[in-house]
């Protein structure tokens, strides 16, 4: 940690992957979430599994497990890590017109998973607009962030 306490930059201000090489391996949880804000056709093709290029929550489902796995190597100092669940999950908001996504990353390592679930929900809800983006393009994703986290050094985390 450098002295204005950032972990990913050394004293000379040069970016770093932190050295995790003297923690302790613990189980670590993070879980993160988002929403987009879609138009009620869309609403309807995705509740209905209407929408031209076929399940369009199946589908994001695979691309937010996929994007958790590959985080590493989209962030670049995050550490490869071993996942052992992983689980992206999605709420209808018919009120809200809405999706949220939910990403629940499991590990047992020396690092936590939080870039790993915030990764997760990113890429499911974009996911979500390429598929529905021939419907109406006017969708928004909004409040992703991290809902809770468990494990390590600093504990849990409660949003």
């Amino acid at each position: 940690m450098n002295e204005n306490g950032f972990t990913h930059f050394d004293e000379q201000g040069q970016a770093i992957m932190v050295d995790v090489s003297g923690k302790k391996e613990t189980h670590r949880t993070a879980i993160a979430s988002g929403i987009i804000q879609v138009s009620p056709p869309v609403f309807e093709a995705i509740q209905k599994g209407t929408a031209a290029k076929g399940d369009v929550l199946g589908v994001a489902r695979i691309a937010g497990i996929m994007a958790v796995k590959n985080t590493s190597s989209v962030i670049p100092l995050c550490h490869p890590l071993p996942i052992a669940k992983c689980g992206i999950d999605f709420e209808l908001l018919e009120s809200d017109c809405a999706v949220k996504a939910i990403a629940t990353v499991k590990v047992t390592g020396l690092t936590g998973v939080e870039m790993e679930a915030l990764h997760g929900v990113s890429v499911a809800l974009l996911t979500i607009y390429d598929m529905c983006k021939a419907i109406d393009k006017r969708m928004e994703i909004t409040d992703i962030h991290l809902d809770k986290k468990s494990g390590g050094k600093s504990g849990e985390f409660i949003r």
